[in-house]
């Protein structure tokens, strides 16, 4: 993590509303990840998403204690995000602020009854897809979510690209769809982000999905900081 360019990476996020982050996992790590995704003790429920209205595919959310490189990963981008995530509040007139550590975070979701963790691997299959949505699950939302790409585009899969879409007020909606490769990680926000308007920075929400899988198998890994009721 020392050696990511924060500063950039803030940029991009304000100048975007994502950024990428390449090759944050090696070849072996996405391997194992998605390997593991057939270990039920692993998990605590797996989602089918076409029973919900959610899309097509399915998902597990990890149980606790999280695997090793999950926990690791939850943890140590925490911190980088949470100044990030202090000074969005700030702009938009949020009062709540995030503490420094991750630790000292998940203590104040557990407190507001929000004892679930959210992390979860995800698998898509040909004509698969994940509607656009928001990760919330409870009060305590940290504004600021990553997912990792587990898989090699054009070799594993074709198609299930990953899209970003935000709202701004009287404008219709903007599209961004977000090239990644295996081992790529993109951080993005879970519901608002600030934008610069004539008048100061205003808000805009913002929604999150995967198009439509035209062939083979997606695995992703999600890495939501708060916990869910």
């Amino acid at each position: 993590m020392a050696s990511l360019d924060w500063a950039a990476i803030e940029a991009e996020l304000d100048a975007h509303g994502c950024a990428v982050v390449p090759n944050l996992l090696d070849g072996a790590a996405c391997a194992a990840l998605a390997a593991s995704y057939a270990d039920p003790a692993l998990f605590r429920s797996r989602v089918v998403m076409e029973r919900h209205g959610f899309g097509r595919g399915e998902y597990q959310y990890f149980s606790y204690p999280l695997p090793a490189p999950v926990a690791r990963l939850r943890q140590d981008l925490y911190g980088p995000l949470a100044a990030i995530a202090n000074r969005w509040h700030a702009l938009l007139g949020i009062d709540s602020r995030f503490p420094a550590t991750h630790e000292a975070f998940i203590a104040r979701c557990h407190g507001a009854g929000q004892l679930r963790p959210t992390p979860l691997l995800l698998r898509y299959r040909e004509g698969d897809y994940n509607c656009l949505h928001q990760d919330l699950y409870g009060e305590q939302v940290f504004p600021l979510q990553v997912a990792l790409l587990l898989s090699t585009p054009g070799a594993d899969f074709t198609g299930g690209e990953f899209v970003l879409t935000e709202q701004r007020p009287r404008m219709q909606s903007r599209a961004e769809v977000v090239p990644l490769q295996r081992g790529d990680a993109v951080i993005f926000p879970v519901n608002l982000r600030p934008v610069n308007g004539a008048r100061g920075p205003y808000r805009v929400a913002m929604r999150h999905g995967v198009s439509r899988l035209r062939s083979g198998l997606r695995h992703t890994l999600g890495i939501i900081f708060h916990d869910a009721t």
